[in-house]
Order: structure tokens, then C-alpha cells, then sequence
């Protein structure tokens, strides 16, 4: 099991974050992609001077485009590497790592941690500006245009009705084997003094375009299009609707993941490899 650390090794967990705008997201993919992951790695090996990669396991794989402000990942080093490497590791990395990836933290993590199993929760902000004049140019790979104005207060009354725990299928992209039951514990929208529209998005898990997806439709309630109602009939059809749109990446932000106390970090790594079921946890 991936909680099981090999003998001579310690588990590292690294605090992140990056830029994703030139990134192909955060998995490593084929040779000539440029991913987070594969730069972190890269960097790892070449601080500690090893002739082997150490592979990442992250709290929550990010789409090309995604940045992250808050993202954990973890490592397992030999005990010798990390003894050596410990106390002069983050001015090493942030030496050698591209300007648009920095890792902030790298300390021994509990037993039973896991950077992706033991989560108990992600939050994303999606960011949108209805200024008519577009995006402050500053801004402008962190912030999506939408040429329409958006009625914050319809967005929050249609976003309550798909709190929850659902079968959120009709906003992912499904992929073979895994469940898209999730639970949404917060979805809300707020316009900032300087007109910025930020929805904070929170749940235990998330699927494949997911949060996009809920953006997308919260958008056309916002703008007119579409009423209160439509996001939460869309869910409840459980299939892909073509009127949801699934919004550009540059907009979306990991901001935080968070983890229960360390006595309960096995457990919760165990819970959440079981598939989800909404007919076994009695829910709608």
C-alpha cells in the first residue's frame, strides 16, 4: 500500500506552488511536455545528486493552464539523501526550479500521510471580471473575461442548490473506473472591491473538469441565460449536457488542501480508496 514507506526511506511532504500558464499540467506526460511535475522532479534529482528520479504523489492533479497556490505533494527519500540534503533543500530547489514552480516547505511527514488519499478537502478559486473594458492587463493569466455583467446574488442561489453529496456526472469528464460521486461542501461567489468575482470551491474530491464545469454554468445563470434552477435540474439528469461549458483553465486556482489531525491520516488514506456508492451512503 502507497502508505507503507520502504524500509530506509523517509516520507517528505513538499508545500507548492506555480504558474500554471506554461505548464501542460502537473502529471508527467510525453517527452517534450513541460509539466510540474517533471520539473520538481528534475530538480530533486539534480540537488541531491542522485542517478535515480523520486517520484511525486500529489494531493490533487492539475489541467494544463491550472495554477496552484496551496498544493501538497509528497516524496519518498532514502534515509542517507535526506539527512544530507535536509536542512539546505528549499534554497537548493529554489535555485534550480523554473521561476514559474517554488516549493515553500519540505519536512518529514506523519505516518500513515498521504499528499492524495489522506485529504480530506481541496479548495479552488475560479476568478472572473464582467468589466466591460476586459481584464486589468496584469492579471490577465489569472483572470477570465466575461463579456456579459453577472448577477453575484442569482449565482449564489442557483450554487446552493448543488451542494452536497451527488453524482456530480453531468459536470465531469468521465473516466474509465472511477466514480464521480462527490461531495461539494461549499460553492459560493463574492465580487471583490475592484470588481473581481471570485467563487470559492470546495469538496472532498474533484473529477475530471469539474470545478470548470460548475463555473461554466454558473455563469450563464449569472449573465441572463439560463435561470436559478438549470444548474441543479442539469445535475440531477446525471449526464453531460452540451449547453455546460467548460471554461478556460488560466481562471482557476488550487488554493488549499487540507488534512485531518495525524492520528486519523491512515485512516482517512483507507476511506478514501473505497469506491463511493450515493445508494450505500443512503444519500438522495
Amino acid at each position: 500500500m502507497a502508505d507503507e514507506v520502504e524500509p530506509g526511506h523517509v516520507r517528505v511532504r513538499l508545500d507548492l506552488s506555480y504558474d500554471g500558464k506554461d505548464f501542460s499540467g502537473w502529471a508527467k506526460q510525453r517527452e517534450g511536455q513541460r509539466t510540474v511535475q517533471g520539473e520538481i522532479e528534475d530538480a530533486l534529482r539534480t540537488v541531491t545528486r542522485s542517478g535515480r528520479t523520486y517520484e511525486l504523489t500529489v494531493a490533487g492533479r492539475t489541467d494544463s493552464g491550472v495554477h496552484a497556490r496551496g498544493q501538497v505533494a509528497h516524496v519518498d527519500l532514502p534515509v542517507e539523501v535526506w539527512a544530507e540534503h535536509r536542512e539546505k533543500l528549499l534554497r537548493r530547489l529554489a535555485g534550480r526550479l523554473p521561476h514559474d514552480v517554488r516549493v515553500w516547505k519540505a519536512e518529514e511527514a506523519p505516518a500513515g500521510f498521504n499528499a492524495r488519499f489522506s485529504a480530506v478537502w481541496r479548495r479552488y478559486a475560479y476568478r472572473v471580471t464582467d468589466d466591460p473594458g476586459g481584464v486589468d492587463p496584469l492579471l490577465r493569466s489569472h483572470v477570465l473575461w466575461h463579456d456579459w455583467q453577472l448577477d453575484v446574488e442569482a449565482m449564489n442561489a442557483a450554487s446552493a442548490g448543488l451542494l452536497g453529496e451527488h453524482d456530480f456526472a453531468a459536470y465531469c469528464k468521465r473516466r474509465e473506473g472511477a466514480t464521480t460521486i462527490r461531495t461539494l461542501q461549499r460553492f459560493d461567489w463574492e465580487r471583490g472591491a475592484d470588481g473581481i468575482v471570485t467563487a470559492t470551491v470546495r469538496a472532498d474530491a474533484f473529477c475530471h473538469n469539474m470545478v470548470r464545469s460548475l463555473v461554466g454554468a454558473l455563469l450563464f445563470v449569472g449573465d441572463g441565460h439560463r435561470g436559478v434552477e438549470w444548474p441543479a435540474k442539469v445535475l440531477a439528469a446525471g449526464v453531460r449536457d452540451s449547453a455546460v461549458h467548460v471554461v478556460r483553465p488560466h481562471g482557476l486556482t488550487l488554493e488549499e488542501v487540507a488534512y485531518p489531525v495525524d492520528e486519523l491520516l491512515a485512516a482517512r488514506s483507507r476511506e478514501a480508496r473505497n469506491k463511493r456508492s450515493l445508494g450505500e451512503a443512503g444519500c438522495c
